[in-house]
């Protein structure tokens, strides 16, 4: 049964084809957003401004019962909750019409998934053209999968086995994805990415929540991180190419971007800092809850509605980019962390054990109660820089990110862009320029010949010259005023390491000893 039988829908109630042009000209006619003065379109998402992983499911079915790692990540929906919904949808969608977007997520030839995003919304239907890589010469409309996203269409939680009146669900069986309830176009991307990251091992591709970029000499980096690490800003050096700024592939021909636009946070968005983002907000860009006057000008430092502010764009609004968003296998991986204990070295490099043990760990901290001026940073571990949005077992994906390091000799750094000399509010942050030169001789090869000391507490390698940094800075013990504290400190957070890898089972003891002692 195609798709278009399996939801009841005709082929006349589909608008099809539209340009982003036509798209954000129906939006603003249907009221469900304004034109800001650089010509953006915002939107506001209502209740929900960010995804809602308490009403996300994966319909647990012949298909995914041996192959989905459930759990409270992955959380199993059962046949009899998912029909009932798919049904509620179809009676929903049968006299609606739908804006059909055709697109690709991935930019291989070989392993690109051909999705349709069904969307009430203009707006969302805008997103999705600008997220996703355009496959409009794609006749019919078979596709692989399918994107049905109805903002408007609210759930009775209980009533219907689910959480509340928002629901995403992803049944691989029939390759459909249904969002219903929430406004926030996240989901949208974020399900196909989920899809991608269940697909893809299969076929021995490694698909990572990641940035990449390309230096003049052709060589491609991997940037992994959680929010507040640098990812985007480190990504967007104006000396290399962005092939793309959040969800790639690694298979047998190199690195492909999954997505044809990026999702950027716009929070305290600096013209300066963030040049590149800041210009990239124009006509034929969405912008999502932020907060605008009455002349259409932006203010991204007003958080009323959330931090979560966003801009979607596509990729051909930056101008230091690789257009055909992909790139050779990466020489260099650099692992994120924004460590607010002030113990991680700034820089230290990884054995493919290490590296796959932090791949697995995924640490950074986040610091809470800091508006009321309370220190108290807190551990924060998503495996694989991404761990929501992965459907299989955390040690598969790891397997595979060992097999590429051993195939392609790809060097991998900890590069922590947190803080030094003490904790958060006792020590300052690495600056900006320092990190940068740190990852510039990571990416450039200088530390090849270059002397490093072992880090016995967290088992790092560290190297002990980085041109341009002073050498003090580069072992974190040095900067602390009190040794006692600072081993005391550096040995409750390599416990806590410790403490969250026990919840993975059957890993080597290569993998495990390679993690801090």
């Amino acid at each position: 049964m195609s798709t278009m039988d399996l939801l009841g829908l005709r082929r006349e109630q589909l608008k099809e084809g539209y340009s982003v042009c036509r798209l954000i000209n129906e939006a603003v006619a249907r009221g469900e957003g304004r034109l800001t003065r650089e010509g953006a379109l915002l939107i506001e998402t209502g209740q929900y401004t960010g995804r809602s992983p308490k009403d996300r499911f994966i319909v647990r079915d012949e298909v995914t019962k041996e192959t989905v790692a459930y759990g409270k990540t992955n959380l199993p929906m059962d046949e009899e909750v998912y029909q009932n919904l798919l049904q509620k949808t179809k009676e929903y969608m049968r006299d609606k019409e739908l804006y059909l977007v055709k697109a690709l997520a991935g930019s291989s030839d070989k392993y690109a998934l051909k999705i349709n995003v069904l969307c009430e919304d203009a707006a969302q239907a805008a997103f999705s053209s600008q997220i996703f890589i355009k496959d409009n010469e794609r006749e019919g409309v078979d596709a692989d999968f399918t994107v049905v996203a109805l903002p408007n269409l609210k759930a009775e939680g209980e009533k219907d086995g689910i959480h509340s009146e928002a629901f995403i669900i992803i049944s691989f069986r029939d390759r459909l994805v249904l969002i219903g309830g929430t406004k926030y176009s996240g989901e949208i991307k974020k399900s196909v990415f989920s899809v991608m990251n269940y697909l893809l091992p299969e076929e021995g591709v490694l698909p990572m929540h990641c940035s990449a970029n390309m230096g003049k000499d052709g060589k491609t980096a991997l940037f992994f991180g959680l929010s507040g690490t640098g990812k985007t800003t480190l990504s967007a050096d104006p000396k290399r190419l962005l092939i793309g700024d959040d969800e790639h592939g690694w298979s047998d021909e190199g690195v492909f971007n999954f997505e044809g636009g990026c999702y950027a946070k716009c929070i305290n968005l600096d013209a300066e800092k963030e040049k590149e983002i800041y210009e990239a907000i124009r006509f034929g860009s969405v912008l999502e809850n932020v907060v605008v006057n009455d002349k259409g000008e932006a203010d991204y430092c007003d958080n009323v509605l959330t931090e979560n502010t966003r801009c979607t764009y596509p990729l051909e609004y930056i101008e230091h980019r690789v257009d055909e968003k992909k790139g050779g296998h990466p020489s260099t991986i650099l692992f994120l962390t924004a460590d607010a204990f002030g113990v991680i070295p700034p820089v230290s490099k990884l054995t493919r054990e290490g590296a796959m043990y932090h791949f697995m760990s995924g640490y950074t901290s986040k610091l809470a109660g800091t508006e009321r001026g309370i220190v108290n940073p807190e551990t924060t571990f998503s495996a694989l820089f991404g761990e929501p949005f992965m459907p299989r077992e955390i040690q598969e994906y790891a397997q595979l990110l060992g097999t590429m390091i051993d195939e392609h000799d790809t060097e991998v750094y900890l590069i922590n862009t947190g803080w030094s000399g003490g904790v958060y509010g006792v020590g300052e942050r690495t600056p900006l320029k320092y990190t940068r030169l740190m990852v510039d001789a990571a990416l450039s090869g200088e530390f090849n010949d270059v002397e490093f000391v072992h880090d016995e507490i967290f088992n790092l390698d560290i190297p002990v010259k980085v041109p341009g940094v002073p050498d003090e800075i580069l072992i974190p013990k040095k900067l602390w005023k009190d040794a006692a504290e600072y081993e005391k400190v550096a040995t409750e957070l390599s416990g806590k390491f410790k403490e969250n890898f026990h919840r993975f089972e059957n890993v080597s003891e290569t993998i495990t000893q390679a993690g801090p002692r």
